[in-house]
């Protein structure tokens, strides 16, 4: 009986042994890991579409050719919310719809680009330059006869009824006769012009000759006082044989009382 007791005591003891290792082995597994749900993900950001690219309507230039010197207009339009309009090159930002006048001094290509976050649109217009075409030659100069000249240029003096004194209206006459003269010396280096003296009808054709002789050399020296070339200058006397006028009234011998200039022989 002792014997047994202690048996059975041994075998309580291994038992319980047991069954206190088996616990403490469960005490010491893992615990497992506790699962969460993740939080849903954000909403996607609200994307805002992008504009629609502004369009240039128009862009045109006139005239389209000019020559170096002229001006042309550009004239432009364009639609959409455009944020920025250039004109290149020389001219920069512009309104939407505008024109401006262009001085290109060669062939020119202008370029409109209107723009905004949508994007971009462009057009161009080109200007073509041409040389104005050069001058006319100067007319060419016929050179006048030293007779067409003096037909043309240089009047006659006219004295008093039986006088050779130069007077106050022949002094302006002579004057701007000197002056015709020595441009027709300077470009005809040999031509001679004769001072012719003539008187009216009145008188023999002796005294007349003497007359008109003087009147001549009045004539000449007065031209020569003012840089007329003397040797140039040849009086000479017709009296009362060529008049200008055959009229007896004193209007027409005026008219022959007279110092006359004339390509001299």
């Amino acid at each position: 009986m002792g014997l047994k007791k202690i048996a059975s005591r041994n075998n309580l003891g291994t038992i319980g042994l047991a069954l206190m290792l088996s616990l403490f082995a469960a005490g010491c597994k893992k615990k497992p890991p506790v699962v969460t749900t993740p939080p849903p993900p954000p909403p996607p950001a609200k994307v805002e579409p992008k504009p629609e690219a502004p369009i240039v309507a128009a862009f045109e230039v006139e005239p389209s050719t000019i020559e170096r010197g002229q001006a042309a207009t550009l004239r432009w339009k364009t639609t959409g919310n455009a944020t920025d309009i250039k004109i290149e090159p020389g001219i920069g930002t512009v309104n939407a719809a505008g024109s401006r006048q262009v001085f290109p001094g060669s062939t020119t290509t202008y370029t409109l680009t209107a723009s905004n976050a949508g994007g971009s649109n462009s057009a161009t217009a080109t200007v073509n330059v041409t040389n104005p075409p050069p001058p006319p030659p100067p007319p060419t100069k016929t050179k006048r006869s030293v007779s067409e000249w003096l037909a043309q240029e240089v009047q006659d003096a006219f004295f008093d009824y039986d006088q050779s004194t130069i007077r106050e209206d022949a002094r302006a006459v002579l004057s701007r006769d000197a002056e015709v003269l020595k441009s027709i010396f300077a470009e005809n280096p040999d031509a001679v012009i004769s001072v012719e003296g003539h008187a009216d009808e009145r008188g023999s054709a002796e005294y007349n000759l003497g007359l008109a002789d003087r009147r001549a050399t009045a004539a000449k020296e007065f031209l020569v006082q003012l840089g007329v070339p003397e040797a140039r200058l040849k009086p000479v006397s017709y009296g009362k044989e060529r008049p200008q006028c055959t009229e007896s009234n004193e209007g027409c011998w005026s008219r022959n009382r007279r110092a006359h200039f004339a390509v001299g022989q």
